[in-house]
């Protein structure tokens, strides 16, 4: 079986299943071949499970051969972050503080992924507790960008992105509390959504914050990514923020967008580099083209989301983390004489520098005498984030932005510097703050490095996303190239 297969997207290798023109078996053992061939430069994965796998494969074979073959993601493979539980399988987070956990249930994701067929090859790398930018704060090693191996693949999904770029899978899940999802798809040159909030059930996922965490497909195309969202989506009674799903996401791609209303906020244009500019204006130019009214709309209080995000968000990791200790689960320190002195070495032998850092910001910003001056503060900014939101969205169907103000930067570039890696996440927190959907797909290159585009848009109006970024796809071709690894 030739190795392009690894780079078609996942709905061309379902119709070649479908077709019989491939089996699960082949499908997966050719992914797994790619795996070992490339995961020693990528290290996209934290661990492969191949006997698993290749079970899944023969069953799905199985299933289909009885004419069987209605489950939306029979015999396809998937990976998924670390920190979503799979039944039995290491569940890390990328923290030495979870070492040995294997959790005893899936979590309501993994349910429907199997339900629905799909083969989960492993877990994938990721910065510990998904606090991070890059990848680099993974406890057990960094992920590198399938374009340029010396450059980060964005995080904290950067495992999850790496995989699907380097043609090691053709699905992926990760998580985006604060854009990251969106930010590896953009840095790795693939597509990845994060729903609107409450839309994909975070029961399993190990939280960082609670009222920011979003479960969001990644794959090669945005066909791709809509099929996986309808696979996921939808009302579950372990999620007591989840809503019900609209239908098929995947089922109706192609539309007509004349009249539709698409909105440019001028904070995000202002100071771009010309480069990635140019890579908005093209977006617009093919939307124009095909109907669309392009226009200007303002946010005015997106500055703040930055400072906002880092006091919500380490706030509520604080107080989640605040479980891992030692008593209960994963790593416990040694030679502690008692119980207190125990949960202290077990923290600070388990968690890493930025875990730590963000722990402290929390803590701050939640004490007695501090609470009413951040986070309360911060809170009534995210609601004056998402009237903005509202507003133009009043003058507009859907936002049309960049996904960050660079490409890739380099491994080790921006490590000691937490608050220049932060800001790389400068146009993404607000639609988490905001709980909007949001899709980033393959806008072309700068420098040979992927850029891509992102499209925001109002609460559960995934469907427009969708259909816009597959004429995109369809206009320009850019998702049909591949890293020469």
């Amino acid at each position: 079986m030739s190795p392009d297969v690894c780079y078609l997207s996942a709905v061309r290798q379902l119709e070649m299943l479908d077709r019989k023109e491939i089996s699960s078996r082949e499908l997966v053992l050719v992914h797994l071949a790619r795996v070992k061939k490339v995961d020693g430069v990528v290290k996209a994965f934290l661990s492969i499970d191949e006997e698993s796998a290749l079970k899944s494969a023969e069953k799905a074979d199985e299933i289909r051969a009885k004419g069987g073959g209605c489950k939306k993601l029979l015999g396809l493979p998937v990976a998924v972050k670390d920190n979503i539980c799979v039944k039995g399988h290491a569940c890390t987070c990328g923290s030495k503080i979870l070492e040995g956990f294997r959790p005893p249930y899936n979590a309501t994701v993994v349910e429907r992924l199997l339900n629905s067929g799909a083969v989960i090859i492993g877990k994938t790398n990721m910065d510990e507790f998904a606090m991070g930018s890059s990848t680099e704060h993974s406890c057990f090693f960094p992920t590198h960008n399938p374009w340029d191996p010396a450059r980060v693949p964005g995080g904290s999904s950067g495992g999850s992105a790496a995989a699907v770029a380097a043609g090691e899978v053709s699905l992926s899940l990760g998580s985006d509390t604060g854009g990251s999802v969106r930010q590896p798809a953009n840095y790795c040159g693939v597509a990845g959504f994060k729903p609107t909030y409450g839309l994909v059930s975070r029961y399993g996922l190990i939280p960082f914050a609670s009222s920011l965490d979003q479960i969001g497909p990644m794959g090669r195309e945005v066909a791709d990514v809509a099929l996986l969202l309808s696979v996921i989506a939808g009302k579950d009674d372990k999620d007591s923020t989840s809503i019900p799903a609209a239908g098929d996401y995947h089922k109706s791609l192609d539309r007509d967008v004349s009249g539709l209303r698409i909105g440019i906020p001028k904070e995000f244009i202002e100071g771009l580099d010309p480069e990635i500019k140019n890579r908005v204006d093209e977006a617009a130019g093919i939307f124009r083209k095909k109907g669309a009214v392009i226009s200007e709309v303002t946010l005015p209080h997106v500055e703040y989301a930055m400072p906002a995000y880092y006091v919500i968000a380490p706030a509520e990791c604080s107080s989640n983390l605040a479980r891992f200790d030692g008593a209960r689960y994963g790593h416990r320190a040694k030679d502690a004489s008692d119980v207190l002195t125990m949960f202290k070495k077990t923290r600070m032998e388990g968690f890493g520098s930025e875990v730590k850092r963000r722990i402290m910001i929390g803590t701050y910003a939640l004490s007695s005498g501090y609470f009413d001056a951040y986070y309360l503060k911060a809170q009534k900014v995210r609601t004056l984030i998402r009237q903005d939101f509202e507003k133009a969205f009043s003058e507009c169907d859907v936002i049309l932005s960049p996904t960050t103000p660079i490409t890739a930067f380099r491994l080790g570039e921006k490590i000691d510097d937490p608050l220049s890696m932060y800001l790389t996440d400068l146009y993404t927190v607000s639609v988490n703050l905001a709980g909007l959907p949001g899709l980033v797909f393959q806008g072309g290159f700068v420098n040979g490095m992927p850029a891509g585009i992102q499209l925001i848009g109002k609460h559960l109006d995934e469907k427009t996303l969708i259909q816009l970024g597959h004429l995109f796809q369809k206009e320009t071709g850019y998702h049909l190239q591949h890293p020469a690894l």
